[in-house]
Formats: C-alpha cells, structure tokens, sequence
C-alpha cells in the first residue's frame, strides 16, 4: 500500500513537473518574440529603418503632413507608441514631416477636373477625393468647390479635394412594339417623345400578292397608312433618349 502512495505521489509531481514546463514553453514561444516599440518621433525615415532594423521591425511612411513645429523630413507621429511591445516583423506607421507650408493653394474653381488636376500637381500637391454632384443648368465637368479653399493657410496635408458637375446621365428607356400599327401615327409618336425615324422599308410581297400584282405593276411605296410588320432596335431592347428606328412595312 505504501508503495502505491509512493507511485502515485511520484506521478503526481512529475505530472505538476510537466505542466509547469508546458506553460513555461508557452509562455516563451509565445514572448520570445516580442521586442520593444522605440521612440522614432523626430528621426529621418532612414534614421528611423537603423533603428529598428536589430529588432525585427519595419517602417512604414504612411502620411505627410504641413508642421510649423517639426523640420522637414523627420517623422512627427508613430503607431504605435514608443514603449510598445509588438512582434518581430510588425509594421510600425508613421507620418513625416514637411516642414512649414510654404506652397500656395491654388484657385481651380470653374476648371475641367483634368485642368484642375494638373494645376494641383504642378505645385506639388495631390489631389485628395473627388465627389460629383448633378446640377441642372451647370457645365458639366466643372469644380463646383474645393478643400481646403484656395490662397488657405496653416492646411495640415498637401491634400485638395474637390467637387465636380457629374456629366448627366443619357437617359434610356425600353423599345415598344409598334409592329401592327399605322406608320403615320407612330411616326408622330416617336417624334413627340423626342426620337427619330430612319429607314423606312416596304416588306417582300408573298408569292400570291407578287403573282397579283404582275410584273408590270408599279411598286409600292411607305405611306401613312402602311402597317408596321418589323422595327429595329426590337420591342424590348433598351435605348437612349433621340435614338433612331427603322421600318419595315406592308
């Protein structure tokens, strides 16, 4: 019986032994690999990448912003904090500094989208978004307002956003069937409703109407009176508005 307590305590320390060691393991693997967040606010990007080339981290310039109070070219803000603890291999972001504003925000009020692109890029600045707005009335491809205004000072991102007149959509709609209907009034029809009328063309006679006919009968022409047997576009194709449509008649 003392033997078997023996056993048992033996395997009951040895199985405390193994746990301890488990977490121990883990607790490694899982901490090995995490190095502290240096300060990088106020170094150059390249200074900065020397920084944290030992431990395993990146640099990542992910914006550049105006600043009265940081030179140019030194980082300003990081994410995350110095004293941070990250992985090997994180990303650390930070924006850089351009120094003071010292460019002119330009006026592009009234500009093409393009024109007012390349007047914003040649001073060194980018466009930012750009929204579209229909208005009725109002040139289309035209910058309605922009952000921040122009001759503005004290701007945080060499950023200007814009607002541009939408080209008007064509509007469309969906061919009816005109086929068993007079030419003359669907002709009316078509015009009312702002489309056009093309090529209009008499159907091939059967053979019994030919034979009828003769062949020295004189051929028929359209008229207001002859019925739509065929059109083009077909009943139920979609079209734009002051689209053209063609005939065939009987």
């Amino acid at each position: 019986m003392k033997s078997f307590f023996r056993f048992a305590l033996l395997a009951l320390v040895l199985l405390v032994v193994a746990m301890v060691s488990a977490v121990i393991t883990m607790s490694f693997a899982i901490h090995g690999g995490e190095v502290t967040v240096p300060k990088l606010i106020g170094l150059s990007p390249s200074e900065a990448e020397r920084s944290v080339a030992g431990l395993g981290l990146m640099v990542d310039v992910e914006r550049q912003y105006y600043s009265p109070d940081v030179a140019e070219g030194k980082i300003m803000t990081q994410v995350p904090a110095a004293g941070t603890k990250v992985r090997r291999g994180y990303q650390v972001r930070v924006a850089q500094s351009l120094g003071p504003q010292r460019v002119a925000i330009p006026d592009v009020l009234g500009q093409s989208e393009r024109a007012a692109d390349l007047n914003i890029r040649r001073r060194g600045l980018d466009v930012g978004s750009s929204a579209y707005l229909s208005m009725q009335g109002v040139t289309a491809d035209q910058v309605l307002a922009q952000s921040p205004p122009p001759n503005a000072s004290g701007i945080l991102a060499p950023r200007i956003n814009l607002l541009v007149t939408a080209v008007p959509a064509v509007p469309s709609f969906v061919m009816p069937s005109f086929v068993g209907q007079p030419l003359g009034s669907v002709n009316l029809a078509l015009l009312d409703a702002g489309f056009h009328v093309g090529t209009v063309t008499m159907a091939a006679p059967s053979a019994d109407a030919a034979a009828a006919l003769g062949a020295s009968s004189t051929p028929q022409q359209p008229s207001p009176a002859s019925i739509i047997v065929s059109q083009t576009p077909a009943p139920g194709q979609s079209v734009n508005a002051g689209a053209t449509v063609n005939f065939e008649v009987r």
